[in-house]
């Protein structure tokens, strides 16, 4: 690791059964450090025998872990949750040099982390069953809750800490056991919660953490007849096969968060300028790597002026650097591949008759830095209005009327957060009701909470994380009937 960096990354590994391992095999892959292109460390990869002992480890660990009082479970996810908290400047640091985020971003992520398990470990206390009243004398009639069993868990590197452990966390307040397979890019982030949990007294195997080819992991885990449920954050085309491959071995329960491409309806009662600043600080939180992230802006034809003018004023005066500056504003995109990405939604745009307002182009200097881009005039047909960008391109377009700002938002197969900026009670009813989302936001961003469900409909998947849904997703029902 270069010595400019000085924050200790540790040896990079497995954890199988309580225990920290570098796997049976030799296979390895470096981790990249986004804001330098630098190797600063190397991920063991783990064998089929190495999956097969995570698995029957989650197996062992279920029956003891669904059988641990509900009072028990909260303990130790609590204690976790308070670890998280102790280590946020260690955990911080690693995921900035990892994911290349800022550090004031990386706090705050393994803060939402800390939430996330602090809110599961007191909903854990709140399963509750209930009573039916029968339907002649001498009957008893009730429903329970039970954990779904042992749950293969698969999450991508944009978020390596909040992404993680809604899953884990949301798992194990159920009372189930869990094999994550966490991002090969940013392992050491997921790492460090899977540490706050074997340090706060988690049993042996309830908890594993493997790494790997994420197709030969997936088909293996999902093969296993002990896996029961999967939950997957990531692609489409990904997660419609996970499904399929759940369906096809023991038709296993899923939970699919598989992106989007979030419109955001801007009309002309608000303030543009003051609209413009808050979407310009959603759409390049993270570089534009956020799955909720403002991506797409339907601007009211009277307003449309102002506000483009003060979003790319706001884009052009970012700074964008390492994210362990802490003058940083902006880091780097995660990768090489998205710089590629980026490049080509603006050469169609531009191709479209759209415009550069501000950015472009990839940054002149060592690191996979993009300058924050704004597209104004950017037709339907334009890639940057049908695709996710997943990147920090905000493609902006004029409107009329509500009823064509609600079609044209809904005219996409996605369907994970929309969002709308109005200061009538009339119109953020309509929007409210007429966006097809599974989440919506009016006026603010914050959809992603862990008391609130976090999920979306058509090809965004299905299936809640967070709130009360989150914990439904690891349980199954079960009705008695007793006859005395």
């Amino acid at each position: 690791m270069n010595a400019r960096n000085h924050l200790a990354y540790r040896t990079l590994s497995l954890f199988i059964d309580g225990t920290w391992t570098q796997g049976g095999g030799s296979r390895r892959e470096p981790v990249i450090n986004p804001s330098t292109e630098e190797a600063i460390g190397e991920l063991p990869h783990a064998t089929p025998d190495d999956l097969a002992a995570a698995v029957a480890a989650a197996e062992r660990g279920f029956k003891v872990w669904s059988a641990t009082p509900a009072i028990a479970r909260r303990a130790i996810l609590l204690e976790a949750a308070r670890l998280l908290r102790e280590r946020v400047e260690h955990i911080a640091g690693l995921l900035t040099l990892e994911e290349g985020k800022p550090l004031a971003e990386a706090r705050a992520e393994v803060g939402t982390a800390a939430d996330i398990f602090e809110w599961y470990a007191e909903e854990a206390r709140r399963l509750y069953g209930r009573v039916i009243p029968p339907r002649q004398p001498g009957v008893r009639q009730w429903v329970q809750s039970e954990p779904v069993g042992a749950v293969a868990a698969f999450t991508p590197w944009n978020l390596p800490a909040l992404t993680p452990a809604r899953k884990i966390a949301g798992a194990l307040a159920a009372g189930c056991a869990c094999v994550i397979k966490a991002s090969e890019e940013t392992p050491a982030t997921c790492m460090e919660l899977v540490r706050a949990c074997a340090d706060a007294g988690l049993p042996r195997g309830v908890l594993n953490l493997v790494f790997g080819v994420p197709a030969e992991v997936s088909e293996f885990l999902l093969r296993q007849p002990a896996i029961r449920k999967i939950s997957f954050t990531g692609s489409i085309q990904v997660g419609k096969h996970l499904a399929a491959l759940a369906a096809a071995h023991g038709l296993k329960r899923c939970t699919l968060e598989l992106g989007g491409h979030a419109p955001v309806l801007v009309f002309d009662d608000c303030d543009p300028e003051k609209a413009a600043e808050a979407c310009a600080a959603g759409r390049f939180r993270n570089a534009g790597q956020v799955c909720v992230a403002p991506s797409r802006f339907l601007v009211q034809a009277s307003v449309y002026d102002r506000f483009a003018r003060r979003f790319a004023e706001v884009a052009s005066g970012l700074r964008v650097g390492d994210g362990l500056d802490p003058q940083t504003q902006m880091g780097p995109l995660a990768n090489e591949r998205r710089l590629r990405a980026m490049q080509g939604f603006v050469d169609d745009a531009i191709e479209r008759g759209g415009r550069v307002a501000a950015g472009g182009k990839r940054l002149e200097r060592r690191g996979y830095y993009w300058a924050p881009t704004v597209l104004l005039d950017v037709p339907d047909e334009a890639r940057a209005m049908t695709e996710e960008t997943f990147g920090p391109i905000a493609p902006l377009a004029p409107f009329d009327t509500l009823e064509q700002a609600i079609e044209r938002a809904n005219r996409l197969p996605f369907g994970l957060a929309a969002y709308a900026f109005t200061t009538s009670g009339a119109r953020a009813t309509a929007v409210s009701d007429g966006l097809a989302a599974g989440m919506v936001g009016v006026n603010h961003f914050g959809v992603s909470l862990a008391e609130a469900p976090f999920g979306g409909v058509k090809e965004s998947g299905y299936g809640s994380e967070g709130g009360t849904e989150g914990l439904d997703a690891y349980l199954v029902t079960k009705f008695v009937t007793q006859a005395s």
